[in-house]
């Protein structure tokens, strides 16, 4: 699904980007194709216009006078506004069509004319265009005293530059559509990495949470049996099973709460008001309610909170995302061991840390144990009664408050969970 997802992102990059170029490829040819046309036109009629001028005296026109004589041929006089560039001629004809006179700066063979001149006839019109001997030419037809005039102009250098313009647009764009196809299937792969994580993650927390109900269904449907097994005896005789079936109940009910709690705050549906707090009052209340349990277990605690420190954000997010903690290193603090939890102020926040003695957390777990239904320990998890997602839900409370929660351990010492908000 993945590389096909790839493939779909790569393959739409690459025609989006090579649009793009093909636009602007043809945007930049069609500005260069009129403008080489317009100085095409502008030299075709400065060499139409020098018979006119003449050779700067006022004269008229050079060549035969009257009946059509011919025009001097070979080097004629250089005139100012002759494209010194492009090769180019005129010849003059009589009413039916036939050569009576040619003119042109440069030496040409004979032939060239007469060819030129068939060319031109053979079309018909004002203004044309033909290819002879290789040669792109031009040409323009002009009234003459008697006859016509034709000037023709070589625009082979011309046209290469549009040809050569082609063929670099066609080198260009290939090379850019292969470096962009290799950049853009590095970039696919980091643009679709995320996706496949978040896609992994929902796998298995699917995966996670259909085996954490499995367990309870299974005990529930297994004490219905014996219950309907033994239809015929007092309830009293069998409250051990349904004390279970209510148990296991109450348990799928605090999954399922736990859950949609998580769902509604990474979709930031809880609506909760946000206002400036006494975080130290907030961590205070939690200890209280705690001190009873950590009597109970018979563990060492202490505590030291600097007074009243301030905070945006939820309270009771706030003491949920304390209670989470305290109540974990109450339950892994080994026999006798210690308890600790401090509040003081850091920069422009507050830092809160919980620490407690005990086994610790290997360094290969600590990046994920706020993953949703992650455990270090299964089994024992079970014995304590959790489902991996008391830490999930901190570290979304935290994340909406624009906080930081992590944790550091000593493996085999002790493990300390800090929380520091803004």
């Amino acid at each position: 699904m993945f590389n096909k997802l790839r493939t779909r992102f790569l393959i739409v990059n690459l025609v989006t980007i090579s649009i793009i170029m093909l636009a602007a490829f043809a945007a930049i040819y069609i500005f260069t194709y009129r403008n080489v046309q317009a100085d095409i036109y502008m030299a075709l009629h400065r060499i139409a216009d020098m018979q006119e001028r003449g050779p700067g005296d006022g004269q008229g026109p050079r060549g035969s006078g009257g009946g059509g004589g011919a025009m001097p041929t070979g080097q004629g006089p250089i005139d100012p506004y002759q494209p010194e560039r492009s090769v180019s001629f005129k010849v003059q004809t009589d009413a039916s069509g036939t050569l009576t006179g040619k003119e042109s700066k440069f030496t040409m063979d004979d032939e060239l004319y007469t060819a030129a001149l068939k060319e031109a006839l053979s079309q018909g019109k004002d203004t044309g265009r033909f290819t002879l001997d290789g040669s792109r030419w031009i040409f323009m037809v002009k009234p003459a005293s008697s006859g016509q005039q034709f000037v023709f102009m070589d625009i082979t250098a011309q046209q290469q530059i549009l040809t050569n313009l082609i063929y670099t647009f066609a080198a260009v764009g290939l090379l850019t559509l292969v470096i962009l196809y290799f950049t853009s299937r590095y970039f696919a792969g980091r643009s679709i990495a995320p996706v496949r994580e978040a896609f992994d993650k929902q796998k298995q927390f699917i995966a996670d949470a259909s085996h954490e109900l499995k367990t309870p269904l299974t005990i529930i449907n297994t004490n219905a049996d014996v219950l309907l097994a033994n239809s015929e005896d007092t309830i009293r005789n069998q409250a051990k099973w349904l004390q279970y079936i209510k148990s296991e109940t109450e348990r799928m009910t605090r999954l399922t709460g736990d859950l949609l709690y998580l769902t509604e705050m990474d979709d930031s549906r809880t609506g909760k008001l946000h206002s400036r707090f006494n975080m130290s009052e907030a961590v205070e209340n939690i200890i209280l309610t705690m001190e009873a349990v950590i009597f109970e277990k018979n563990l060492s605690f202490d505590y030291d909170i600097q007074p009243d420190l301030t905070v945006p954000g939820n309270s009771e997010q706030i003491k949920q995302v304390v209670m989470i903690l305290l109540d974990n290193a109450v339950k892994y603090t080994n026999p006798k061991g210690s308890v600790h939890i401090s509040l003081y102020k850091v920069n422009t926040g507050v830092l809160l840390s919980v620490a407690n003695t005990g086994e610790g957390i290997a360094a290969e777990h600590l990046a994920r144990i706020f993953d949703r239904f992650y455990r270090t320990d299964t089994s024992r998890a079970r014995k304590q009664g959790g489902y991996g997602l008391g830490l999930a839900i901190a570290r979304s409370i935290v994340d909406q408050h624009k906080g930081k929660i992590y944790a550091k351990s000593v493996a085999g010492e002790s493990v300390t969970f800090y929380m520091q908000l803004p």
